[in-house]
């Protein structure tokens, strides 16, 4: 009777764990299209109760747990879900629907109106070796990036011309940090070269529109170089050619390194075996010296220092377009100093700082027979910025950053003793925030602004900028992007009419970019409206009262761009651009609405290298056309109705390794010695037929012929110049 007693009381005392033990935990786990997931865990957390889901999506498990608990619920390439539950007697039903976890590394990214190369390889199109044998670029930056889509070809200036934009329309940044004055100075309608070497940079950005928020100043595009880290090889190189050479020595620690560069190039040697179209005094003279500092600092943090010095000189004889009798003396003195410092460093696990300061110092002296013209640019910059993850969704970059430029020029006649001086002080104050929202893998937004304040004119400009991107598939990527610009006036109308307001520009884009397996396309679309651009009365330019923001164009068209990188053919990369630009502007002088000189509609580009492994060699060929400019012909009717004939030239470079350390190359533009033309020139009293007499824009000689070696001393004997700093 007892035992009897005993064991109704244990049934009371145990039932409910019983019954509770008998709770069944069951449910549906599937994706966002509703598909289900195969072999997701679940469990309650704490415990070792739980199960994986069936391949319909399914699972069901029993708990003998009560009270609260959370059921967790974890699949690979999803985020993991916590649910709450309160367990009681009654069976548990749920629908699980899973998130893709976000992986930032292989999902969706921001392809419109940018080219980007080294750091992010999906999207990398010129590495530092593209550079520099690119047939036809000569090692120059601006040179390689104008064989892209969306660049223009101006062969009398050498510099980056975008979209319908004007050349000082496109900023260059290095280290975050603005460049005043990035091309070399040389003579009127002769091509000029970017003042810093491809090798320096671990990453090149080139956009041709709708860039970020961080960067300002710049109506049409900013390019965007990032410095190398440390250096990890001593190493010393030559590299000698028929007009000079250069000597550069890398130090390299455990933590630091340090390079130097100096070179010195006399272009007399050189003109004497080859004819020039100019009657040089004395031929284009420079001294270049470079000097890069990387230094490690703790665990993470990153100093850089670099700094440029250029100096040149030369001479020649101008003659007058209506008397070639009358000969004008012209000579052109630069010299130039650029120093960038910067350090880079975490905070906590999920932010770095950057801390940058920039200086740079530009003076250009313009003799012309007893005439004198000096101008003189300064300019500095301090910026900060912070760049971090709120969390796995949004990354977030802000900043703030404050810009002076000093510009004058000095006008002296000797004789008379007569001076006249202009100039302006620009000073910027610039704030900006840019986040990046990973709605998913497959679709991004990049919402930004931009607030700047300027004491020269007492104006203030916020700039909205907006990229989204979706992902059509593993190797597909859609992109829209949005953004306003403005930009100073470049500095022979500003240093006039100081109180001239910013011009603006907006930006449209829509593109689409296909990568896999080496092989890329892309196709852009875009518009581009201007506003506020600066109008002057060509008949008084030195009255600032003529000068006013008035103006007013557009630009419109499409990118193409194909790549092929060691895919189709072996040891082969090459790729195709095309180029269609519609744009007309009325701004400047212009009576009227008309295409602007530098604008011409169609661009092509074909570059191709061949590698020989087992010869250690190279042959590599770039062809480039564009359809006519157009110029403005005092004899005919209408405005700039002139057009020029089409521009052609292919380039090719031969290079290969004598030892293992030791390179020979040969390089030559317009091999075929087609004669282009880039405009004319007229005078400004009619001839005895009644026509204003005209001469021909064209480069100095119809082609550029290099041979020379590369020398590498380093410990093992086999570094070559084709690699790294």
């Amino acid at each position: 009777m007892k035992s009897l007693s005993l064991s109704i009381l244990a049934l009371f005392v145990f039932a409910p764990c019983i019954l509770i033990g008998q709770v069944v935990i069951k449910g549906n786990i599937f994706d966002k299209n509703g598909d289900p997931l195969i072999g997701a865990n679940v469990f309650i957390e704490g415990t070792f109760n739980g199960t994986s889901s069936n391949v319909d999506g399914t699972f069901s498990f029993e708990t003998n747990e009560v009270g609260d608990h959370n059921l967790i619920i974890r699949f690979i390439g999803y985020e993991e879900i916590s649910i709450p539950l309160a367990i009681g007697g009654e069976a548990i039903t749920l629908q699980i629907k899973m998130k893709e976890a976000i992986n930032k590394i292989d999902g969706v990214t921001i392809t419109a109106g940018a080219f980007v190369a080294g750091g992010d390889r999906k999207r990398e199109v010129l590495k530092e070796l593209d550079i520099v044998t690119t047939a036809g670029a000569t090692g120059d930056i601006a040179g390689a990036l104008n064989t892209l889509p969306g660049t223009q070809t101006v062969g009398e200036e050498g510099k980056l011309y975008v979209r319908g934009g004007d050349d000082y329309e496109t900023q260059t940044f290095i280290d975050g940090m603005r460049v005043v004055k990035p091309y070399h100075t040389t003579v009127p309608q002769t091509a000029t070269r970017n003042r810093f070497s491809p090798f320096m940079f671990k990453g090149t950005s080139f956009s041709t529109g709708g860039y970020s928020a961080e960067y300002g100043q710049g109506l049409s595009s900013a390019l965007i170089l990032t410095t190398k880290e440390k250096a990890d090889l001593t190493r010393t190189d030559f590299t000698i050619v028929p007009f000079g050479g250069e000597v550069a020595q890398c130090i390299s620690t455990d933590r630091s390194s340090i390079a130097g560069k100096v070179g010195y190039f006399n272009m007399s040697p050189y003109y004497a075996v080859v004819p020039q179209e100019i009657d040089w005094i004395s031929a284009p003279e420079s001294v270049d010296a470079n000097l890069v500092l990387r230094n490690k600092v703790g665990t993470y943090g990153v100093v850089k220092a670099y700094g440029n010095f250029t100096w040149s000189t030369s001479r020649l004889n101008h003659y007058d377009i209506d008397d070639q009798s009358k000969v004008t003396a012209l000579g052109i003195d630069n010299v130039y100093g650029y120093l960038n410092t910067s350090y880079k460093d975490l905070i906590g696990e999920n932010w770095t700082y950057f801390l940058g300061m920039s200086y740079t110092s530009n003076q250009d002296i313009y003799e012309l027979d007893k005439e004198e013209i000096k101008e003189n640019t300064k300019g500095s910059q301090v910026k900060l910025a912070f760049t971090g993850t709120i969390n796995e969704r949004i990354d977030l970059n802000y900043g703030v950053d404050f810009f002076q430029r000093d510009h004058d020029q000095i006008y002296q006649n000797s004789p008379e003793s007569f001076q006249n001086r202009f100039g302006f002080r620009e000073q910027i104050l610039a704030t900006f925030v840019e986040a990046d929202i990973y709605f998913s893998n497959d679709f991004l937004a990049r919402i930004g602004l931009r607030s700047e304040y300027g004491w020269l004119n007492l104006s203030h400009k916020i700039d909205p900028r907006i990229s989204i991107a979706y992902k059509t598939g593993t190797n597909g990527n859609v992109s829209l992007a949005y953004g306003k610009f403005h930009q100073a006036t470049n500095d022979d109308l500003l240093r006039i009419a100081n109180k001239l307001d910013n011009e603006k520009s907006d930006h449209y884009i829509l593109n689409y970019q296909y990568i896999n397996k080496g092989k890329k396309f892309r196709i852009e679309g875009y518009y581009k409206q201007y506003q506020d651009l600066v109008k002057y009365n060509s008949f008084d330019v030195y009255d600032p009262s003529g000068y006013n923001n008035s103006g007013t164009g557009y630009a419109k068209g499409i990118d193409i761009f194909w790549r092929d990188s060691y895919g189709s053919i072996k040891n082969a990369d090459y790729w195709i651009s095309y180029s269609f630009l519609d744009t007309k502007r009325d701004y400047r002088d212009f009576p009227k609405t008309a295409i602007p000189i530098f604008a011409s509609k169609h661009n092509i580009s074909v570059a191709y290298k061949q590698f020989f492994p087992q010869l250690k060699s190279l042959v590599s060929a770039t062809y480039t056309f564009a359809s006519g400019r157009p110029y403005n012909d005092p004899n005919a009717p209408g405005f700039n109705e002139g057009r020029t004939n089409s521009y052609h030239d292919l380039s090719a470079t031969i290079a290969c390794l004598v030892t293992d350390n030791i390179g020979v190359f040969i390089m030559s533009t317009n091999v075929l010695g087609s004669k282009n033309v880039y405009g004319y020139e007229y005078g400004t009293v009619v001839n005895d037929e009644g026509l204003y007499n005209r001469r021909a824009i064209i480069s100095p000689a119809r082609r550029l012929i290099v041979i020379g070696a590369t020398i590498t001393l380093s410990k093992n004997g086999a570094m070559n110049q084709l690699r790294s700093l």
